[in-house]
């Protein structure tokens, strides 16, 4: 926790810019951006005695369900406290007069709460850490913006096809990529770029990489302020998976590579297999030994595996290739200090802190037990004969992570098993809701 004197010196640092109230937030299990508005002169306070809020908020699903996840309601719902850490204090540009920290979620003995994906993320880059390497993650979001009509319906902002990489207000009538860029910017967040991709609507932002727990902590605020921005032009940006049948998924790519002790980027050999080191290797190794185990933290909703299949420039097979966008890996072709893989699994509306964590302890399994890569895809990779096949639906990607023990030891039983019960629930919900297509599909003839 910080010091009450630097507490008091930060508290007359912001007063000075004009800032009367601080955001606290932090992720829930789904990575729900949950907080607090405190006015600046109750910061100390919140500082030193915490914010407390009820930790089944963790077990809160979107529509409000509290689940009965273990620690939640069967534990007569007990609180969290959740601590300013006012190292992550940036200003808020959409709120005037605001500025934002995360927050660090603790039970009311100072334990980190077992849930808290922020905790799950660093006890994954120190266990990495302790093989002498830092994971560094690159991350890139995509998320689709939409209008409501008079109805009430949602259709996709500036709808028009064939707008891939297109520049200025021919994709974007508005401007509002470029606004939401300056303003991430402006938020602290190491965004680098932002591009219109291939749907109609859909947009892309890139992060400056970084490791593990800081790029998580920035995916995670990327997320919350592109869906605050987009809120204040009255428009919806969405990070589900596949929100229209008609277009693609959002994806959320990761460009992984590993630093060594000073700092250099060690992903890479020019000396090595493809100009790949042994660690490189292994790491690509480790992350397609567990890819299904993976998908389920990458790729964690019902719709989640409705933007996979051929043809979908989403992975469908366990493969790597070289600069190859069919593949699940992709090795970028930069060698030296750019050497990296990009995993193309993951989609836009998994928990940042829990997927990078998933790739983190899957990069950690395979340089620990020097696990070798198969041999790389060549060609077009949607032939189901040549791979495994990643899993088709939830359900089978927590089977498959509830049996990857390894991972599962790394991620934290604890945590794994809160994760699966929540998920389970989720598929126990849906598979009760009767919807739009059973009725058109069966109701005038059956």
């Amino acid at each position: 926790m910080t010091q009450a004197s630097d507490v008091a010196a930060i508290c007359e640092r912001l007063r000075e810019q004009g800032v009367d109230v601080v955001r606290v937030s932090y992720p829930d299990l789904i990575g729900v951006d949950r907080g607090r508005d405190v006015l600046l002169d109750e910061l100390a306070a919140a500082a030193g005695h915490g914010l407390p809020f009820c930790r089944a908020v963790y077990h809160t699903s979107p529509v409000g369900d509290v689940v009965p996840v273990q620690g939640g309601l069967e534990a007569g719902l007990p609180d969290i406290i959740v601590y300013p850490d006012l190292a992550t204090l940036t200003p808020l540009p959409w709120e005037p007069n605001a500025a934002w920290c995360l927050g660090e979620a603790t039970t009311p003995d100072g334990a980190a709460a077992p849930e808290s994906p922020r905790a799950v993320a660093r006890h994954v880059a120190e266990q990495v850490a302790s093989l002498g390497y830092t994971l560094v993650c690159g991350p890139e979001l995509e998320f689709y913006l939409c209008q409501q009509l008079a109805d009430g319906r949602w259709q996709r902002y500036a709808n028009e096809p064939g707008n891939v990489y297109v520049v200025g207000r021919k994709g974007d009538p508005e401007g509002l990529l470029l606004h939401m860029l300056r303003q991430l910017r402006d938020a602290g967040l190491r965004v680098t770029a932002a591009n219109h991709e291939f749907s109609p609507g859909q947009f892309e932002i890139n992060l400056g990489h970084s490791g593990l727990a800081d790029a998580a902590d920035r995916s995670f605020r990327l997320k919350s302020a592109v869906q605050e921005i987009a809120r204040h032009r009255g428009l919806l940006a969405t990070f589900m998976a596949k929100p229209f049948n008609d277009e693609g998924g959002s994806g959320f790519h990761v460009h992984v590579s590993l630093g060594d002790p000073s700092g250099s980027n060690v992903f890479g050999d020019p000396d090595g297999p493809d100009g790949l080191s042994p660690a490189g290797l292994h790491a690509i190794g480790g992350v397609l030994q567990h890819a299904r185990a993976l998908s389920a933290l990458l790729n964690p909703t019902i719709n989640s595996f409705k933007r996979f299949g051929p043809d979908t420039l989403a992975p469908w097979l366990v493969d790597w290739g070289l600069d190859n966008r069919s593949a699940m890996v992709r090795i970028p072709p930069e060698r030296g200090a750019g050497a990296r893989m990009e995993v193309r699994l993951g989609d836009a509306t998994a928990n940042p802190y829990l997927g990078m964590a998933a790739l983190g302890a899957a990069v950690y399994l395979g340089i620990r037990d020097k696990v070798e890569p198969p041999a790389k895809l060549e060609g077009y990779g949607y032939d189901p004969g040549r791979s495994a096949m990643l899993p088709v639906r939830l359900g089978e990607a927590l089977d498959a992570l509830e049996a990857d023990r390894e991972l599962t030891a790394v991620l934290g039983e604890y945590f794994v098993t809160s994760f699966l019960t929540y998920k389970r629930n989720e598929i126990e919900r849906f598979e009760r809701f009767v919807t739009d297509w059973e009725f058109r599909e069966y109701a005038y003839h059956l």
